[in-house]
């Protein structure tokens, strides 16, 4: 990349649109943004120009939102991630047949919004490129700091986890679902609507991310299992009683699948017994294949090292009455 790339992005980086609110001064969201993405960009977490709203990038945004900002500016991640397309290098995506609902200020309604008619934003190719080279990552990382934070830029650290990331982290590893259902009721009467869907995602992001590992990146039921260099995941974490139903996130209400048999499971194709065996629905019929459901039938799936993390025989008992397909 050339002398005047760098210096047409850092001129963009200094004159960043930032709202104003009286006694509180323009407004941090921005910076701390892209602050959160040149990490990420950094990490391998993000690989490519498209930005996709993970719980990860949330979780870089409130780590970096709580070391450098010291005004009392709300940590709403939706507004920076949505107003970001006034600048010249990022551009939102739309989902298919769906359109960004907005208040009469002009702001993105919610979270919820955000997510369920947002696919991605996009940065300049440039831009990523200058975000993956390790000189230029270190120039912008210190130009933003400087720039926007020079009072607070001491507290930065792109390496800690916030105790509120170790704390939902051992809550889903560690608690009882008594415990953690208890934790999300507190969270719903304690938190702004909007935080709380933010809280839920964050949460849901971080199930997805541990249920894997706890199972070695292997589908418990046919073994598979797949590693990339790039931050590709191909086996999923399966809620075995839905979120929406159970307010539980702990491992026992959680199994690695490959995304094939997540899919079945969740249509009843297949489920799981008391005695963690496979039965396949006797719904179904199919061809002679190496992808059959059938084979799987009658098989053991492979569990945790912990006991404590085995899947719930209660929530593997609603499974077999409530989804299961007879």
């Amino acid at each position: 990349m050339t002398e005047e790339t760098i210096a047409k992005y850092l001129n963009y980086f200094k004159k960043l649109n930032r709202g104003y609110t009286k006694n509180l001064g323009r407004a941090p969201h921005k910076p701390i943004l892209l602050l959160s993405v040149l990490q990420l960009v950094k990490s391998g977490s993000i690989d490519s120009n498209k930005i996709f709203i993970t719980a990860d990038l949330i979780l870089a945004f409130k780590r970096n939102w709580k070391q450098l900002v010291d005004s009392a500016h709300s940590p709403n991640f939706s507004l920076p991630f949505y107003h970001m397309h006034s600048e010249p290098f990022w551009y939102l995506i739309p989902k298919a047949g769906k359109k960004i609902i907005l208040t009469k200020s002009k702001s993105i309604k919610s979270f919820k919004s955000l997510k369920e008619n947002i696919a991605y934003a996009e940065i300049d190719r440039e831009l990523f490129l200058i975000f993956q080279n390790p000189i230029s990552q270190t120039l912008f990382e210190q130009y933003l700091l400087d720039q926007y934070f020079p009072s607070t830029k001491s507290e930065y650290s792109d390496q800690e986890k916030t105790y509120e990331e170790s704390f939902i982290e051992n809550s889903i590893l560690n608690e009882s679902t008594e415990v953690y259902q208890n934790q999300i009721r507190s969270l719903r009467d304690r938190l702004e609507e909007d935080e709380f869907e933010e809280e839920i995602f964050v949460r849901g992001g971080l199930f997805k991310r541990t249920v894997p590992k706890i199972y070695d990146f292997t589908c418990s039921i046919s073994g598979m299992k797949i590693t990339s260099t790039h931050s590709v995941q191909m086996i999923d974490a399966c809620h075995i009683y839905p979120f929406s139903l159970s307010n539980d996130d702990t491992i026992p209400n959680g199994i690695a699948l490959s995304p094939n048999l997540h899919r079945a499971f969740d249509r009843g194709l297949i489920t799981i017994n008391s005695d963690y065996i496979v039965r396949v629905s006797p719904s179904i019929s199919e061809n002679d294949s190496t992808f059959s459901l059938s084979q799987f039938e009658g098989k053991q799936i492979s569990l945790p090292k912990k006991l404590s993390w085995y899947p719930s025989i209660e929530y593997l008992n609603w499974h077999n009455k409530e989804v299961y397909l007879l």
